[in-house]
């Protein structure tokens, strides 16, 4: 298990620090102002296209699409590094470099699963960054950790499917370039639990689409959105079928396991920007006569910070490595144990940070309280805390099982 960079890595490293220092940190103030000049919370900051631009003449572009063709043909491994930088400034970064979710994992599901007609229709423009999509799964009347639970009716009526059921939290619905959402929902509720499932594509201007509302986050309200929608008799042509009737659920679970490593690994790349402003601010300030960086308590945290980013870091670079090796399945426990530890260590660093800059650390003068938020809904996102943990003791409870009975 090597997982240090190997040479096509760091020159991605190399070229996307000097990115992001060159243009994105200067641009994250320039965003926030266009943001706030326009009045609108879903506005397009123009900023981000020229972003956009430049990544894709750096041919930083598409890094996480792993099929030669596609996209970059990185390993699990070989991202994971490149989106630690990303995470540093999570707003900005990814989606410059068209690397952001839940894009990334739709782009993903199109390539694996859809038709020459999706690829062609909607796989291209998100590969060139022209449009945005959402992932439409989670409902508010039902428990969405458990996706069995889904009750969206997917009817079959002649050559096309009818929809009926409410959304919630689908994440870039609301994006000014989002055209096209792919939606989960139950073509057979009398079929195997997990054969009930199927996935769609719809485009977002289809009849009987109705956006509610978007749901603020901490009382952040995301660029993107994470909107409730309602689907009333959308009517879509069985085209849009991805992969096959009774797909849906296998689909979402291979969907899951890169997006976890994203996510971890943009976790880390909070925590490191955190930690960073952490020990500046400490060095800094001054209280009781001495700078805070020497009090006794600080030193602890700024120690305990880096074992824990370096120990952390190790698990999801492992949890990759074992994605790029033996696949998915064999990796299953370290994907869902780090996807509990990454944003419960990045969260107690930038609580900590938040401590040491005092009543700045909860305004919008650090990027600090927008990290917090971000990373505590990270604990519900793609799965909560306590759905990973059971599945990792229900396994090893299995494994000394199998155990005891071999011996």
């Amino acid at each position: 298990m090597d997982f240090a960079p190997d040479e096509k890595t760091r020159e991605y490293q190399d070229k996307l620090n000097a990115f992001m220092d060159e243009f994105v940190y200067p641009a994250e103030s320039v965003y926030h102002q266009q943001r706030a000049e326009s009045g609108d919370p879903n506005f397009h900051p123009p900023i981000l296209e020229d972003l956009k631009r430049e990544a894709k003449s750096q041919g930083l572009w598409n890094l996480f699409l792993p099929y030669e063709g596609w996209g970059a043909g990185l390993t699990n491994v070989q991202y994971a590094h490149l989106a630690e930088i990303t995470g540093r400034s999570p707003e900005i970064a990814p989606e410059a470099i068209n690397c952001n979710a839940p894009d990334t994992g739709n782009m993903e599901v199109l390539t694996l699963f859809g038709t020459d007609e999706h690829k062609e229709k909607w796989l291209k423009p998100l590969l060139a960054g022209e449009i945005a999509s959402a992932f439409c799964m989670t409902e508010p009347a039902v428990a969405s950790s458990d996706a069995t639970n889904i009750e969206m009716s997917i009817a079959s009526d002649g050559d096309d499917y009818v929809l009926n059921g409410r959304k919630w939290f689908a994440s870039n619905a609301l994006h000014a370039n989002c055209k096209v959402f792919i939606v989960m929902g139950k073509t057979d509720p009398s079929a195997e639990t997990h054969r009930q499932q199927s996935m769609l594509v719809v485009p977002k201007d289809t009849p009987g689409i109705t956006i509610v509302r978007g749901l603020p986050v901490f009382g952040y309200m995301d660029r993107e959105g994470h909107a409730e929608i309602l689907f009333e008799d959308v009517r879509v042509p069985k085209s849009a079928l991805l992969s096959g009737e009774g797909e849906g659920f296998a689909i979402s679970q291979a969907r899951l396991g890169p997006g976890r490593i994203h996510h971890c690994m943009r976790s880390i790349g909070m925590a490191e920007r955190s930690l960073d402003l952490l020990i500046d601010r400490a060095q800094q300030r001054v209280t009781f006569g001495q700078p805070v960086a020497e009090r006794a308590n600080i030193q602890e945290w700024i120690a305990e910070a880096r074992i824990e980013i370096e120990a952390t870091r190790l698990l999801v670079l492992k949890a990759a490595w074992m994605m790029d090796t033996v696949g998915n399945r064999e990796a299953a426990t370290e994907i869902a144990a780090i996807k509990v530890k990454a944003p419960e260590m990045a969260l107690k660093i930038v609580d900590r940070a938040i401590q040491v800059h005092g009543g700045g650390g909860v305004t919008d003068d650090f990027p600090l309280a927008g990290f917090y938020a971000h990373l505590r809904t990270l604990r519900l996102a793609d799965g909560p805390d306590e759905v990973h943990k059971r599945s990792i003791a229900r396994r090893e409870l299995r494994r000394r099982k199998n155990a005891r009975e071999a011996g």
